[in-house]
């Protein structure tokens, strides 16, 4: 046990080297060439764990592992139910039915079609594609790390998938800017969109919320309506990795027994913690405490799951992507086409409706 009393001191030094490794993300993320880049402190840690964890990772004594799997896995679930303080459901009643039924198709078909193509096209292994699917699907590497404990995940089909939201989100962060200001700004027909419009795009299709709050912002002039919609949108979604969560554990139950697991021995995995992120948000949405308090817990939390995603860099090592080859690349690729193609036109076929 972790916290037994023989373990109990080397647990901690491992919780603590954790922690001083995400202070130290946290520290470079506030920089202003990061923050232009749009990169969160999570990819920053993340960055910087793999970079110990294949190089002075025999430095540290066995003994503190026991830390970095708690960061790793318990941090992260403590820090994805505070997560639900980021948002309420009056936010997800202001964007309307357009903004829910982009996040809905959206995050619903990004899942499948990453999975399926990962798995049944690429040749990669089931979790492996779920991972990077949720990535893509919901709210990037916040979504990777809730999902890593339904599929009960190793730590390096993690980072793959967290380095392929963070390659193809930052192309995004890039592209989507350009195609506003070059194409669909002034464009006639199909192709244009008003900046709510674009907003509601933004916020269906983007990988992370902070790349979705930099496109806005990388837009020249751009009006409130336009950030507003984007983040409000992207917020739905993250609240939909829920009852995504949700149905995902009922699926493996399922798919358990379908594959000949005696019933006695299958049990349904339900995410508490994305029963209790649910709560929390419900919580929030009353407006009980006060805003400086939430923006607090906001910021604690953003540091928790900074630890979680150092942590998750730390067990992971280059060995272990031999023989990998380039299908996380492909699917992850796959997934962006269908994000700015198949999103473009779905917002705009709803939005145009609607």
């Amino acid at each position: 046990m972790a916290f037994s009393q023989k373990n109990r001191n080397a647990t901690l030094s491992g919780i603590l080297f954790v922690a001083i490794f995400a202070a130290a993300a946290t520290s470079i993320a506030g920089l202003a060439p990061i923050q232009a880049l749009g990169l969160s402190p999570l990819v920053i840690g993340i960055v910087m764990g793999i970079f110990y964890a294949n190089t002075l990772h025999n430095q540290l004594p066995k003994a503190w592992e026991g830390g970095i799997t708690f960061s790793a896995k318990k941090i992260l679930r403590f820090a994805i139910v505070l997560y639900g303080f980021r948002i309420t459901f009056q936010q997800i009643g202001e964007v309307g039915l357009e903004g829910f039924l982009v996040s809905l198709i959206m995050l619903s078909s990004t899942f499948i079609l990453g999975t399926w193509l990962g798995y049944k096209v690429f040749g990669m292994e089931r979790d492996t594609s779920m991972l990077t699917a949720s990535g893509a699907a919901v709210c990037g590497a916040a979504a990777v790390l809730a999902t890593e404990p339904v599929l009960k995940a190793q730590e390096h089909k993690t980072a793959i998938a967290v380095s392929m939201v963070v390659l193809f989100g930052t192309i995004s962060m890039f592209l989507y800017p350009v195609m506003y200001e070059t194409i669909i700004k002034d464009a006639v027909g199909f192709l244009h969109m008003d900046p709510r419009t674009f907003g509601i795009y933004v916020g269906g299709t983007i990988h992370e919320v902070a790349q979705v709050v930099a496109v806005p912002a990388s837009v020249p002039n751009s009006p409130a309506e336009m950030a507003n919609a984007a983040v409000i949108v992207k917020m739905t979604r993250v609240i939909m990795i829920a009852p995504m969560l949700i149905i995902l554990g009922i699926y493996l139950s399922y798919t358990a027994k379908q594959e000949g697991v005696r019933s006695e021995g299958v049990k349904l995995v339900i995410p508490w913690f994305a029963v209790y992120f649910i709560a929390v948000a419900g919580f929030n949405s009353l407006h009980l405490i006060p805003e400086t308090l939430v923006m607090t817990i906001n910021t604690v939390d953003t540091y928790l799951l900074t630890m979680a995603m150092t942590a998750l860099g730390m067990g992971t090592r280059f060995a272990k992507f031999r023989g990998l080859g380039l299908a996380p690349i492909y699917t992850a690729l796959s997934m962006f086409v269908w994000l700015v193609v198949g999103g473009f036109v779905i917002t705009k076929v709803i939005c145009t409706v609607l």
